[in-house]
């Protein structure tokens, strides 16, 4: 009986719990899955272990990582203010642009943007259109005014298409106001290189050739005294007094108005020789093609001149 209380007795405290202490466990126990492969780091602050957040990159307890991290999101943040910027640059000019035609009366505003609008929609008989608009007096500078406008929107936003259909449509809208309001010399200029088929270029002097000769009044000083309808050569017509006309054009004002023209264009063309389109995308050969047909252009008006020069009235 005794043995057995001293065997109880004995054997008791081995089943009894001991007391661990919460660190000892810690350092005894096995590291789990989700978090040996990530070393534990000193934070700098009195020893103290940084913790490890679950589930993250190894990157992100890396400091030149998040260097390179603050970096891009200050790039980023950059790039949006520039964007911001640009926007709101974007609406100031289109603000600019709505501006313009303020001082214009809202009646002459609409029907501009109408007779615009059918100059747009009309395709291949924009041409008749446009005629038929200055034979009514419809086009004036609000008409252009409008047009560029419409124009300048469509190289802000990079509309390629818009751009060149608009242009177009600009030049040949001035080009029919200036006619209208060109002077006679200018007037019988255009009339002659719109002569020209586009093939024989001797043909077409000879054709000018005769149609100076039609409009140029004769220069010996007989013709000058005597009144239209007198044939000079038979000495037979009406002796009226001569009626003051200001549609009469001189040869010499043509000779000098033509060359005027041609001394302006070549001070642009100096201006412009080193803007040439380069590369084989559209716009550049636009413009090529453009140049090449002002340079044809200026041929045939200095063929026009010579011929002016050399003409026996």
């Amino acid at each position: 009986m005794v043995a057995t209380l001293l065997a109880l007795t004995c054997a008791s405290p081995l089943f009894s719990p001991r007391p661990v202490s919460a660190r000892v466990a810690l350092k005894t126990r096995e590291p789990s899955i989700s978090t040996a492969k990530f070393v534990r780091r000193c934070s700098g602050k009195d020893g103290e272990e940084e913790v490890l957040l679950e589930g993250m990159p190894p990157e992100y307890y890396d400091d030149e990582w998040q260097a390179r991290q603050r970096e891009k999101t200050k790039e980023l943040r950059r790039m949006q203010r520039e964007e911001e910027e640009e926007e709101e640059r974007k609406i100031e000019e289109y603000r600019e642009i709505g501006t313009r035609l303020k001082e214009f009366p809202e009646q002459d505003l609409r029907k501009a943007r109408k007779l615009v609008s059918s100059f747009i929609t009309a395709a291949e008989e924009v041409e008749e259109r446009i005629e038929q608009a200055a034979e009514k007096g419809q086009l004036d500078e609000l008409v252009l005014m409008i047009i560029w406008n419409r124009l300048d929107l469509a190289r802000r936003d990079d509309e390629k298409d818009a751009i060149r259909s608009l242009d177009l449509l600009y030049r040949r809208v001035e080009t029919e106001i200036l006619k209208r309001q060109a002077s006679p010399a200018m007037k019988l200029l255009n009339d002659l290189l719109n002569m020209h088929d586009g093939f024989g270029d001797d043909a077409w002097l000879k054709d000018c050739r005769k149609r100076m000769a039609e409009t140029f009044p004769r220069e010996d000083p007989f013709s000058i005294l005597m009144p239209p309808g007198f044939d000079i050569d038979m000495h037979q017509g009406l002796l009226r007094p001569p009626i003051e006309t200001d549609n009469t054009l001189l040869r010499v004002d043509f000779v000098r108005e033509v060359d005027a023209l041609l001394q302006e264009v070549r001070i642009e063309e100096d201006e412009e020789a080193g803007k040439e389109g380069q590369g084989l995308d559209p716009e550049a050969i636009a413009i090529k093609l453009k140049q090449q047909e002002k340079k044809r252009t200026i041929s045939q008006v200095e063929a026009i001149l010579d011929l002016a020069l050399n003409l026996k009235c």
